[in-house]
């Protein structure tokens, strides 16, 4: 399986690229990244490319995909919607239109989020942006997968960026077990996350919005 991976560098990208690297059935990782990392492994590709709304100068490398894993995003926390807008909607709808045409047959899932409104009318911005968000994508593309994960517990060295979320995840993290034992199915980890999507490029899903207890029930 190759794939391609946005937001590596982000909480939950990074723990799904630890899952691809382990996974000994995904052959080749492609990270698109704004600045070089300097992460070396064998089977791990990084490409640099500085404008997510315009892929035309790497667009003739993306061929040959099986899956993207789009787990790129910002909080909306002080952004005005069309800020919101341009860095969730469009800059995903730009790298899904990309991919389609160079490997139309290629499976996008995108990390969404618990609460995205579909109708795209609450009251809630980001909900609204989101929910525009996944409903062109599913027009889009009969290959594209919503993911809407609630909590997600980061694990092996897994680290927010963002210094509240790891104050949150920090205090949490030693109640992890109770709160799975209480809510079996809403809970996640960084790597179960991971292992869900790329199990669902293996074994494709019933439905194609998968929230937290559905994201569960594909490694079951």
């Amino acid at each position: 399986m190759n794939v391609i991976l946005f937001g590596a560098t982000g909480m939950v990208g990074r723990g799904v690229l630890i899952e691809c690297l382990e996974d000994q059935g995904v052959t080749r990782v492609v990270v698109v990244v704004r600045r070089a990392t300097g992460m070396k492994h064998d089977k791990l590709t990084e490409i640099v490319h500085v404008d997510y709304l315009d892929y035309a100068s790497i667009e003739g490398g993306l061929g040959g995909l099986d899956a993207c894993f789009f787990c790129l995003g910002v909080s909306s926390a002080g952004m005005g919607e069309a800020d919101y807008r341009r860095t969730t909607y469009d800059v995903t709808l730009a790298a899904a239109r990309a991919l389609l045409r160079a490997s139309p047959a290629i499976v996008f899932e995108y990390i969404s989020g618990a609460g995205t409104d579909i109708t795209e009318k609450g009251r809630s911005m980001w909900a609204r942006v989101k929910g525009k968000t996944e409903n062109d994508l599913l027009a889009l593309s009969d290959r594209a997968l919503m993911f809407r994960p609630g909590w997600i517990q980061p694990v092996k060295g897994v680290v927010s960026s963002t210094r509240l979320y790891r104050v949150l995840y920090s205090v949490a993290g030693p109640l992890y077990p109770l709160l799975k034992v209480l809510f079996p199915t809403s809970m996640l980890t960084s790597s179960t996350l991971g292992k869900a999507m790329i199990a669902a490029v293996r074994r494709p899903p019933a439905k194609r919005v998968l929230e937290a207890s559905d994201i569960n029930a594909l490694l079951r």
